[in-house]
């Protein structure tokens, strides 16, 4: 069965009043309360993101993360009352896509989850069209070679950056990124920007930019601390100085 979201809490009552209110507004949502429910659902459902707590009893979220991570492909929001800097940064390394501090607002949730699942249905429809072309044989017209610096191209055809001649993975967002920024190279491109323009979602925190920025210098940079490629200008944004295209 299709599920939009996937509530992981083991607070019944939060879990429930949760997926209870997105039914409502026509997001098909299910809940479960423990790690073993959580990956046993996951094995007979298709589902397109997740909201999962940290604590699930005397089991771990950021347990769960790393193993759904490993298998499955779709957006990981992470809901906890834990507010350290610690536990926000391990949820954003090891997959999460964003930490919603509780308590939080249902409606903002809401608004939240429709922002994310409308951006990931749009790239799953991309992905389709890119897999079509491909399929009847049609060439991508837009495909092009970004020289980033010598050695380092990010191919907009295929959506890889090769650095010295191997395929270096990027997650979605990240390519969509590093591509803005190259496509808008020699200006500083804003937070608000970022938000607006490439998330599609207002409601992403700086925190969760900032970390998505670090991944893409540890994929690009000599050395991700003291990056040469993508600066940052502190208080406004980022920027890729001009230099070397094709």
């Amino acid at each position: 069965m299709k599920y939009q979201c996937l509530m992981i809490d083991d607070d019944v009552t939060i879990a429930e009043t949760t997926a209870e209110y997105f039914n409502i507004f026509d997001i098909k949502t299910a809940y479960v309360t423990s790690y073993d429910e959580a990956v046993s659902f996951l094995e007979e459902n298709q589902v397109s993101l997740l909201l999962l707590d940290i604590n699930l009893g005397d089991r771990s979220g950021f347990e769960l993360c790393k193993q759904i991570r490993a298998e499955y492909d779709m957006p990981i929001l992470f809901i906890s009352a834990r507010t350290s800097d610690d536990d926000v940064l391990t949820a954003l390394n090891i997959g999460g896509d964003d930490y919603i501090k509780k308590p939080y607002t249902l409606n903002i949730l809401l608004a939240k989850v429709k922002a994310i699942l409308k951006r990931y249905e749009r790239s799953a429809e991309a992905a389709k069209a890119v897999s079509a072309k491909a399929v009847y044989g049609e060439s991508i017209s837009r495909s092009r070679e970004i020289v980033i610096r010598e050695g380092l191209v990010l191919d907009t055809g295929a959506h890889k950056l090769i650095r010295d001649g191997e395929v270096v993975p990027l997650k979605a967002m990240e390519y969509k990124m590093l591509a803005y920024l190259l496509n808008n190279r020699g200006r500083v491109v804003t937070k608000d920007e970022f938000l607006k323009n490439v998330w599609g979602d207002e409601f992403i925190g700086e925190g969760t930019l900032a970390v998505h920025i670090r991944h893409i210098r540890e994929k690009t940079e000599e050395n991700p601390n003291s990056p040469c490629i993508v600066k940052t200008v502190w208080g406004v944004g980022y920027i890729i100085e001009d230099g070397q295209d094709t």
